[in-house]
């Protein structure tokens, strides 16, 4: 072929990517209705909803929540539930406030120990799921149960207060941009939970056996290891909410952390119609609860009554799981 024939020839055009209108909805409609409720609350009240210190007290406040649902993702992922999230951080918690507090423990060995609980309970968790075949949902729950009854043990029932300041200042006293460090913190967790989901080889594992559990164990992934490290890893970051939420008030209770359980699930379920829609996602999850938190803030500035609380979050439950379903195209989930 000769230079004239080969410049006469027609160049092929180069495709570009369509962008999937549909599927782009899906991906951001949440992030679409939070900024909804953020015109309608303003429009409401737009010198208390919309001042800055509202948005940074909702920024920083939640972290815990934030870290806690990051926590219970993982085991999701994977197609277990872990209902001893809550009972895991209130037991870091306190015991920062029994170690730290009451016995003049040192801060770092105390931290070292209130994160050490979280890898146990994690880790017992795993054990009776695994060896024993039970449903996870039934373990988890049985397991926070029991570690509520030692929380209130080594309590004696009572708050803890005078925990180190050094703590509440990394915390929640320094600030970033007038937020809290500890909503930093849990953006960085986040990233760190994307990226090995995204982009490493245990992430996949983890994804796939979501999938399904008997098509990993084909393709030589040993499933049972996966599920056990989801166990402990989740059991580890509830134990880190815990350090936060003992350096946001300055003390430990043995109740008050319970009652984060609802509101973590709410968002788990809720970040899987967002983002990557269809799984159980980091950055989704933490849309999700600055979504919930924002109507609740909102509700709570009109005027409404505390009971709102409860049936934001429990109806939110509902329709997460219900949307979650639909972005499946109603496909059965497999937990156990």
């Amino acid at each position: 072929m000769t230079t004239l024939e080969m410049s006469a020839k027609p160049a092929v055009p180069v495709r570009t990517p369509r962008v999937n209108l549909k599927q782009e909805g899906e991906r951001f409609a949440l992030v679409g209705a939070w900024l909804l409720l953020i015109v309608t609350f303003g429009i409401l009240m737009p010198d208390s909803f919309l001042s800055w210190r509202n948005f940074s007290t909702m920024f920083g406040s939640q972290a815990v929540l934030v870290v806690l649902t990051l926590g219970i993702i993982i085991p999701l992922t994977s197609g277990d539930f872990d209902l001893s999230g809550a009972s895991t951080l209130t037991m870091s918690s306190m015991l920062i406030g029994v170690l730290n507090a009451r016995d003049g423990w040192g801060l770092a060995p105390t931290l070292i120990i209130a994160l050490a609980s979280g890898l146990v309970i994690g880790a017992v968790n795993a054990f009776f799921v695994l060896y024993f075949r039970i449903h996870s949902l039934i373990v988890t729950l049985g397991v926070g149960t029991f570690v509520n009854g030692l929380i209130l043990w080594i309590s004696k029932s009572q708050t803890i207060s005078g925990v180190s300041m050094s703590l509440v200042e990394w915390v929640i006293i320094n600030r970033l941009f007038g937020i809290p460090l500890a909503f930093f913190y849990a953006l960085l967790l986040a990233a760190v939970i994307w990226y090995v989901l995204e982009y490493t080889i245990a992430g996949r594992r983890l994804l796939f056996v979501g999938r399904g559990r008997e098509v990993s164990r084909l393709n030589g992934i040993n499933v049972d290891r996966v599920r056990a490290v989801s166990f402990i890893v989740s059991g580890l970051i509830a134990a880190l909410a815990g350090v936060f939420y003992a350096g946001m008030t300055g003390s430990a209770d043995p109740l008050s952390g319970l009652n984060l359980l609802l509101p973590a699930f709410a968002a788990a379920f809720l970040g899987a119609t967002t983002i990557s829609p269809g799984r159980f996602n980091a950055f989704g999850a933490v849309i999700s609860v600055y979504f919930l938190v924002t109507g609740i803030t909102g509700l709570t500035m009109l005027g409404a009554d505390a009971y709102v609380q409860n049936l934001f979050y429990g109806g939110a439950l509902v329709i997460a799981v219900a949307l979650s379903q639909l972005v499946r195209n109603r496909q059965p989930q497999e937990f156990s």
